[in-house]
């Protein structure tokens, strides 16, 4: 557990040891907000339902932005070989890096909280999408952050990491879509409306926590970090 810590305050430290993160969470808000609010006030309801459907698309480019360097940025800097050479296991690195990434995203969609704010001081919102959605924003991005760090062990390339990320995230999203649902045989339609992650995020945002979409979240974060060790590992092998 003191690797894992140590790891973490490490990574979480390097975010704003450079201008990168105020760009990325100045940017993120700014961007999102805008377009909100941009239709929100065409709609005139004191709801956040059109956020969260766009919330997915903006993790889609934003959230492969936060992963892409965890790991290629140590393989082109060669400090990847010392790392691995400390009393720490490979299990260890890959969460303390996953947990600084989680933190630094949930403190973005933190700062987003002036959204509900100020629809409360306009008018009389229902809290339970909101908390909802707010929680699966949490599970998608955790679920968007584990496949970002699993596409960045493949490559020592930040940009290459960056698309893979990208690349990866649409898949799993995209595979769950009603068009994707529509144009396949129906015996297959409802495997492929549980993989997909906006599926499972769109049942959340509507107030609804079902212990389904939130094991469907935790699962998908399992299996990608277990990805990633399983990189590391085969690199050692090579």
């Amino acid at each position: 557990m003191r690797n894992i810590i140590a790891i973490f305050k490490k990574e979480f430290r390097a975010y704003f040891d450079s201008p990168i993160a105020y760009i990325f969470i100045t940017a993120f808000l700014i961007s999102s907000m805008w377009i909100f609010f941009r239709g929100f006030f065409l709609i005139g309801q004191a709801m956040m339902r059109g956020y969260f459907s766009l919330l997915p698309w903006f993790f889609l480019f934003f959230v492969p932005a936060i992963t892409m360097r965890l790991w290629a940025e140590e393989k082109k800097a060669g400090t990847i070989e010392v790392l691995m050479t400390l009393p720490v296991k490979d299990y260890e690195v890959t969460l303390g890096k996953y947990l600084a990434a989680f933190l630094f995203l949930g403190l973005t969609i933190l700062l987003s909280a002036t959204l509900p704010v100020t629809l409360i001081m306009l008018g009389q919102p229902d809290l339970g999408p909101i908390i909802g959605g707010y929680i699966g924003a949490l599970l998608m991005g955790g679920a968007y952050l584990a496949i970002g760090l699993f596409a960045s062990s493949l490559s020592e390339n930040q940009i290459v990491a960056f698309i893979l990320g990208i690349f990866f995230c649409f898949c799993l999203f995209i595979i769950g879509e009603n068009f994707v649902i529509m144009a396949i045989p129906s015996r297959i339609a409802m495997v492929f409306s549980y993989i997909g992650l906006g599926h499972h995020f769109e049942s959340i945002g509507r107030g609804v926590l079902d212990t389904r979409d939130i094991v469907y979240y935790i699962s998908v974060i399992g299996f990608f970090l277990f990805l990633n060790i399983r990189s590391l590992e085969s690199r050692k092998w090579s």
